[in-house]
């Protein structure tokens, strides 16, 4: 069998793009709305999120937790933001390789931002039988893109609400 390499979904915002990019390309965030990464460090000097940023990302999915190092490939202000994950490990990420690529795109719609979340699987050197198990076992019984699927619906959901809080907080204040 097969398997499915990327899986996307998209949501409206009710923020303009500036303001949806700035929250989501901070990789210390992402716990917030992800159900498995719980925050990153970043690596190196810290001026805002720009391409060639490495940060390390604490993740868990049920008892399992791990570690991944990822490096941001694109940092367009209001249009994209994307970054490839290259190492993992339980503590640290000491085993390197292609992972995953994640990306988000913002599109201004009226008034507001469509989000488009994608996930990437970049392991292309695993026979599709030999990922296919290891994901099965990983995910409680799912490909991995069958599981990522979910996971973007659920982020999607959660930075929507979050964000669109926010933003109505902070118009508020500047409307004082």
């Amino acid at each position: 069998m097969s398997r499915t390499m990327s899986v996307a979904d998209s949501i409206v915002v009710d923020a303009p793009p500036a303001y949806v990019y700035e929250r989501l390309s901070d990789p210390t965030a992402m716990g917030r709305w992800s159900p498995e990464n719980r925050g990153a460090t970043v690596r190196g000097e810290r001026r805002g999120t720009y391409v060639g940023m490495v940060f390390e990302g604490r993740n868990k999915r049920g008892a399992m937790g791990w570690t991944t190092r990822c490096t941001v490939t694109a940092a367009d202000p209001g249009e994209r933001f994307a970054f490839r994950v290259h190492a993992i490990g339980v503590r640290r990420p000491r085993l390197p390789g292609p992972v995953a690529t994640w990306e988000y795109r913002f599109e201004a719609v009226d008034g507001g931002t469509r989000v488009t979340e994608t996930w990437t699987d970049d392991r292309r050197s695993w026979p599709d039988f030999l990922a296919n198990a290891f994901d099965r076992v990983a995910t409680g019984g799912k490909t991995f893109a069958e599981f990522q699927r979910g996971n973007i619906r659920t982020t999607l959901k959660r930075l929507k609400a979050a964000l669109e809080a926010d933003f109505r907080e902070a118009d508020f204040r500047e409307a004082d």
